[in-house]
């Protein structure tokens, strides 16, 4: 009789055990309350279960009762004290005088007898569910079967929360995924994209860093372009060399790399964050397009921690949907980009035809002044500064004739009106057009003319036209005055002679903005300018075989470098 009611006891205790998972979805709750079920079976005066965690491979108390607080910063490698024995044979342990066990680590003064019982799922143990008790063998061979018995159901119990878990975190991370994805296609820009990835994968990671680095077009080097999860993002900007970080592998395997040790790795990057943020652990997951990788997606823990294949795999699918973002992004980018070089293009169309009829136009009153200028037959006497003015004016309108015939014949070759000149004489002259222009401006000129004459193979009023605008440009830049510097000189690189021509002003400056497209048409920043001048000028410049390059701008001023070949 004693035997049945027995045995209905420990069927009821693992009804109780089993109908723990309607109770609960909290497999921490559900331990503690297995627990309680197990000392109350038992009779046991304390009881424990440690977790073995996966990143450390050592046992972590879950939950436990009867005993001291200190046992929750408890930490036993496999094989260690009664606890780590049973998890590292995988079999159950009864001691009946803990005094007389070597292997026993005392966490409470007055436990005399013990049983351990390893946690095993798919043959393998996971943890190790420990009742004690005060009294010298306490415990019989037919506890350790039951103790045994309800350990097994326990781990069943748990494994299905965990699962569960598992379920409602797949489910909520594949949400997660489709948002990130709409989010992602409705952003054109790179950088916001890069940055909604950085963030989006944080979140999803719940890591403590995410950074994207992508490759540079030489494909030997990796540059830092989204970091969240840093207050001071401005402070880091890094390179990475492929072939010398572990980073790197990644790309060269087109595969995922995770550290679990960050800082005694030798090839780590971020040394001064790993430090000052504490970083431990690095996922390194290639961003990859139609099979071309274009960068790295790597997520940052603050502790050391093993990346599940559940976490690897959520991260890769991220960093797919990544990819397609970035792609289309540079897509979106080379599209505008053609759209507003088709857009120039029909204006310059537009303006050529435009430019053909105001030429036909003017030509014919520029010839009548032409011939009234020539009648006038202008002389004065040797000294008069009039003179050296009567001789530019008529240069000048035979300039114009020039212009006037150059549009009208547009597409014709040129190179006949080529010659050989002086460009400190081509300068000055064309100082001579502005000196009334800058004295009304208050601008002084300071001209440093070289030592002998650069003689350059040009076409006469197209380069003085170059001058003309740098001259101009530096004028509007200074409406309440300043000071023009002016310098020629002769120069010799790779082996070549050439002339260099250097005006720098007081002004300004461009617009940091606008620099790296000044050269473009129709880009002004002056009002009422009409954005070709500089665009001219680079298109002038590079039909003599030279360079002009914007050397420096700032809130000091401007400096703009000729460079043409001497003849």
């Amino acid at each position: 009789m004693e035997a049945v009611q027995e045995e209905s006891g420990i069927i009821d205790s693992l009804y109780r055990i089993s109908s723990i998972v309607g109770q609960t979805e909290d497999p921490h709750e559900a331990l503690g309350l297995i627990l309680e079920e197990i000392v109350h079976v038992l009779r046991a005066t304390s009881a424990s279960v440690a977790l073995i965690n996966p990143d450390t491979n050592r046992l972590e108390i879950e939950v436990y009762e009867g005993l001291p607080v200190r046992i929750e910063g408890l930490e036993l490698a496999l094989g260690q004290g009664v606890t780590g024995r049973a998890a590292l044979l995988g079999k159950p342990i009864r001691i009946e005088d803990v005094r007389e066990d070597p292997h026993y680590i005392t966490v409470k003064d007055s436990v005399r007898s013990e049983m351990a019982v390893p946690m095993m799922l798919e043959g393998m143990a996971i943890g190790v569910v420990n009742v004690d008790s005060e009294q010298t063998a306490a415990f019989s061979e037919s506890d350790l079967k039951l103790l045994t018995l309800l350990t097994a159901e326990a781990t069943r119990v748990v494994s299905r929360l965990w699962l569960f878990n598992q379920l409602k975190e797949k489910a909520g991370q594949l949400q997660t995924l489709v948002t990130i994805g709409q989010q992602l296609v409705s952003r054109r820009d790179l950088q916001g994209v890069l940055d909604a990835i950085t963030e989006r994968a944080r979140t999803l990671m719940n890591c403590r860093i995410c950074a994207i680095f992508l490759l540079n077009p030489d494909g030997k080097s990796l540059k830092l372009r989204s970091l969240a999860g840093v207050k001071n993002r401005g402070e880091y900007d890094e390179d990475l060399k492929v072939e010398e970080s572990s980073v790197g592998v990644a790309i060269s395997r087109k595969k995922q790399v995770s550290v679990l040790n960050l800082p005694r790795t030798e090839e780590h990057h971020f040394i001064d964050l790993t430090q000052s943020e504490g970083l431990a652990s690095l996922l390194s997951t290639p961003i990859v397009f139609e099979d071309e990788v274009i960068g790295v997606l790597n997520a940052y823990t603050d502790t050391v921690h093993r990346f599940n294949n559940d976490e690897k795999r959520v991260f890769a699918t991220l960093a797919s949907l990544g990819a397609v973002a970035i792609e289309n992004s540079r897509l979106y980018a080379r599209v505008f980009s053609s759209e507003e070089s088709l857009r120039k293009n029909e204006r310059l169309t537009t303006l050529g035809l435009l430019a053909a009829e105001i030429a036909h136009e003017i030509r014919n009153p520029l010839t009548v002044i032409k011939l009234l200028f020539d009648s006038l037959d202008l002389e004065y006497p040797q000294g008069d500064p009039r003179a050296q003015d009567a001789e530019v004016i008529g240069e000048k309108l035979n300039h114009l004739e020039e212009i006037v015939g150059r549009v009208l014949n547009f597409g014709k070759s040129r190179t006949e009106m080529h010659a050989r000149y002086s460009l400190n004489r081509l300068v000055e002259e064309t100082l001579l057009l502005v000196r009334l222009k800058l004295e009304q401006s208050e601008v002084h000129l300071v001209y440093t003319p070289p030592n002998g004459d650069l003689v350059i193979d040009a076409h006469k009023g197209q380069i003085q036209q170059v001058v003309l605008n740098l001259v101009l440009n530096s004028l509007h830049a200074m409406p309440d005055g300043g000071v023009i510097r002016i310098n020629l000189q002769g120069v010799e690189k790779d082996g070549q002679r050439r002339a260099e021509f250097t005006i720098s002003d007081t002004g300004c400056g461009i617009p940091k903005e606008m620099q790296e497209r000044i050269f473009e048409s129709f880009l002004t920043g002056a009002k009422g300018g009409s954005g070709l001048g500089l665009s001219i000028s680079k298109q002038i410049v590079k039909s003599h075989h030279g360079k002009i390059k914007l050397v420096k701008s700032d809130a000091s001023g401007t400096t703009f470098r000729v460079s043409l070949p001497q003849a």
